[in-house]
């Protein structure tokens, strides 16, 4: 009987391969089945500068900056004679920065439009607005980057300083090849220092106010038992809202639809989600972030955890139709909130996308710093892989055990669906699954009120009961 089966597998793809050639031969196209698995590549090579020097543009008083100046040296700072009247400085021209008249301004570069203020030491250039509350400049040579591009998260700021010393080592390194190609074609080429500055609307470690669901899951029909149960099967062993309900009736003798246990599943995660996202963790100083992904109304999403790899806490699990920057920002931002008070040693690890990189950066911007090693590929060819591997492998198992669970349902129809099974699942990780790698294969944390309980869909109703508890001191503050 196999070796049928084997045959008729064998023949179908010779089928598949005759109407692929018999098609290209009548249309001229060449087509492709589609694939229904995320397409699995390369990061796209992207490098990603040191960070800028960045300064506070302060608006200062020129008539106050005199007064000092006179307090100080005892004489009157004197405007500016000009011997050559080509530096002359137009009437209408004053400083930027402490609005000095045009008889402070020195031409800097005779006639081009850069000019310098004697009373602040401001050079500006005429035109150029300097409204903006900071100030990008090159970490190599200290000039001010300039504004190249606008994309639609961020803005890339240049330094066209050709003497800058990161410019003349790249060409410095460059082959004859090289040098050659960038003769005929110097765009192809980055030589010259890169910065990105995200543009999307972000405010570090701000406290958004908690979501009060409005669903009344005392209004649910059922018992606290069967509903206890179909959160059990539904989240703990991974089973489909289908083989949830079959078994509720088939086992159970409950008969109950697959839509009423998504229904459920809906209304405990929106009062899970309070207490899990705001309980105060005990974490360790270990953390290491990865994204997976899973089908959301025919479209693959992804998946982004961060997680506490020594106490095996998720501390985020964030749900993005992009891969980008901005959701990369938004899961380290959902960690470092549970983190509370920084450590000057903190430290993430992840894997090679560069997304991690740029969204170190975004932190940066916003005064909040912290390290970060990318584990790169999959063989230990560079030392910071050596000794991190460990540490991304953990996150790694992570993302096996959420496919598993996540695996049976088949994707979600709606986003709505999506969220909801990860907030039961992560509920399911942090407070009810036992670990194999912590003391006594004990659960991650570890909750009084559930420790004396001995059966699951018990512990999922005292946890239902403990967030409903968190709510209503909520709802009574």
């Amino acid at each position: 009987m196999s070796q049928i089966i084997i045959w008729l597998l064998a023949y179908i793809k010779l089928q598949e391969k005759i109407i692929l050639y018999l098609f290209v031969l009548l249309t001229g196209k060449n087509i492709t089945p589609k694939v229904d698995t995320p397409i699995s590549k390369q990061y796209q090579y992207l490098q990603i500068d040191e960070l800028p020097i960045i300064e506070v543009f302060e608006k200062l008083d020129h008539n106050q900056l005199l007064a000092e100046y006179k307090a100080k040296h005892g004489k009157v700072l004197k405007p500016i004679k000009r011997r050559n009247p080509k530096h002359k400085v137009p009437h209408n021209i004053s400083c930027p920065r402490c609005q000095a008249p045009h008889v402070y301004i020195y031409d800097n570069n005779g006639g081009k439009g850069q000019y310098l203020c004697k009373i602040c030491d401001f050079p500006f250039i005429k035109g150029q607005v300097y409204q903006k509350s900071i100030s990008f400049k090159c970490p190599h040579c200290g000039k001010s980057l300039e504004k190249i591009k606008v994309r639609k998260q961020f803005i890339i700021h240049k330094c066209k300083n050709d003497f800058c010393s990161f410019y003349q080592y790249n060409l410095a390194v460059m082959t004859k090849k090289e040098r050659k190609l960038f003769a005929q074609n110097p765009y192809a080429f980055k030589l010259h220092y890169i910065y990105r500055e995200f543009t999307f609307d972000f405010k570090p470690l701000s406290k958004e106010s908690t979501v009060i669901p409005k669903v009344d899951i005392t209004k649910i029909h059922s018992s606290h038992q069967v509903l206890g149960l179909v959160l059990t099967y539904y989240t703990n062993y991974g089973l489909s809202s289908r083989n949830t309900a079959a078994i509720m009736k088939d086992i159970h003798g409950v008969d109950i639809s697959h839509q009423t246990v998504l229904n459920y599943a809906d209304a405990v995660s929106k009062y899970i989600k309070p207490y899990v996202d705001n309980y105060p963790y005990k974490l360790s100083n270990s953390f290491c972030g990865d994204e997976t992904y899973l089908r959301v109304n025919g479209k693959w999403q992804y998946l982004f955890f961060f997680f506490d790899a020594l106490k095996k806490i998720i501390l985020s699990y964030r749900i993005s139709p992009d891969r980008d920057t901005e959701a990369a920002v938004r899961a380290l931002d959902d960690t470092l909130k549970k983190i509370g008070q920084l450590p000057e040693d903190l430290t993430f690890v992840v894997d090679g996308n560069p997304i991690y990189r740029l969204a170190q950066h975004v932190f940066y911007q916003h005064g909040i710093h912290f390290d970060l090693k990318q584990v790169i590929g999959l063989t230990n060819n560079d030392e910071v892989s050596r000794e991190y591997r460990p540490l991304k492998q953990i996150i790694e198992r992570l993302n096996r055990t959420f496919k598993r669970e996540y695996k049976t349902t088949y994707g979600f129809k709606s986003s709505a669906g999506s969220e909801a099974f990860t907030i039961l699942f992560v509920a399911y990780f942090n407070f009810l699954r036992p670990h194999s790698a912590l003391e006594d294969k004990r659960v991650p944390v570890i909750i009084p009120e559930l420790k004396n309980i001995s059966n699951m869909p018990g512990k999922w109703i005292t946890l239902i009961g403990l967030a409903q508890e968190y709510i209503e001191g909520l709802q009574a503050s």
